[in-house]
């Protein structure tokens, strides 16, 4: 074997190494999120030292050396960052990163929900029937685990559930961060139907930020059961597929990425008679991933492209392409569309008919 093709094998072997041992990252966030340690740096008000970190913790003398290795790790990782102390310039110490900031339990758009329910032992567990699952019929990796889609599983398990919910929560409170921004998208709405809208975060949000305007939360039954609205917001049990209320607009934020191209085509054309009386002023606002390797950085295509991985496995759904969006907006008799880059790794996409 000449130096060249050692080079290549040696690379070879890096780079699967970093796959396999890739399951130890969300290890890690998991092991720094049940110590607390966003929540001490964040209420510590500057960069923690390791012995100020330590003696937060509680960690045993002769474990210090292991926090400060899983601390490099995860800085390396940019979960958090690394100075010199500003009072003793050889010693490091430890501040949080923007990822972090969203590990902090006491904050608005705290992401930790998340960390738990992707990391649940039991849930994991599926993919080691991946194999299983590919060589059978099953259209999901849940019904060969567990013998019921994700969705019977939440009803059957209702701590499951609630941290579904929790999750889908926590993800909505980001919704904020750029919604004031959206005006030109909501200002001339009176009304919004808020699809697959689970406890109404978002929904509370858009009325929060947007007081003219009236929001119907439509989700499954068990989802909206004893949920409380107000004069502008109010919540409806019933099902998507079926019939969706009269609004000026239909919002699917985190919805269509669930289902196949044949369920996405239904549910869009249940969102068009829904706005079918506005005529050209009715419109459906999506909020979800387009796939663009070509444009977007590589940290924005590994996370869209794990998450298709995620939605392939666990609802037979995909993240898709502006061409593979365009062809569900086709087939559901749209005619026009804008997309818009604003939500991080997803967009917003207005459908007209």
């Amino acid at each position: 074997m000449d130096n060249q093709n050692a080079i290549e094998f040696f690379e070879g072997q890096n780079l699967l190494y970093m796959q396999i041992f890739g399951n130890l990252r969300p290890v890690c966030l998991m092991w720094a999120c049940e110590l607390g340690i966003p929540d001490i740096i964040s209420n510590h008000g500057k960069p923690i030292t390791l012995l100020e970190l330590v003696s937060a913790l509680q960690i045993p003398p002769s474990k210090v050396g292991f926090v400060k290795r899983f601390m490099r790790f995860l800085a390396h990782n940019r979960i958090f960052d690394i100075h010199e102390s500003q009072e003793d310039h050889h010693e490091l110490a430890y501040a949080l990163t923007p990822a972090s900031k969203l590990l902090v339990n006491d904050s608005i758009h705290c992401l930790s929900p998340m960390l738990q329910f992707m990391t649940d032992p039991f849930l994991t567990n599926a993919y080691h029937h991946l194999g299983e699952w590919m060589r059978g019929d099953d259209p999901t990796l849940c019904e060969t685990a567990f013998g019921t889609t994700l969705w019977g599983l939440l009803e059957k398990k209702p701590s499951y559930n609630s941290l579904f919910n929790q999750v889908m929560a926590s993800d909505s409170r980001m919704v904020d961060l750029v919604l004031k921004n959206c005006t030109s998208i909501f200002e001339e709405l009176d009304s919004i139907v808020d699809v697959g809208g689970g406890t109404g975060t978002t929904a509370r949000i858009i009325c929060e930020t947007f007081p003219k305007l009236k929001c119907v939360v439509l989700d499954l039954p068990h989802v909206v059961a004893n949920l409380t609205g107000s004069n502008r917001l109010s919540f409806v049990g019933g099902d998507m597929f079926k019939s969706i209320p009269q609004a000026d607009a239909v919002l699917l934020k985190w919805v269509l990425h669930d289902w196949n191209e044949e369920n996405c085509i239904k549910i869009l054309k249940r969102c068009k008679d829904s706005i079918s009386s506005k005529g050209n002023r009715g419109k459906i606002i999506i909020i979800d991933a387009v796939i663009n390797e070509k444009l977007d950085d590589q940290d924005k295509t590994q996370t869209k492209l794990c998450m298709d991985i995620a939605m392939m496995i666990a609802f037979n759904g995909k993240e898709r392409t502006e061409e593979e969006w365009k062809q569900l907006f086709i087939g559901a008799g749209f005619q026009h569309y804008k997309i818009y880059h604003t939500f991080g790794f997803r967009s917003l996409i207005e459908v007209y008919p």
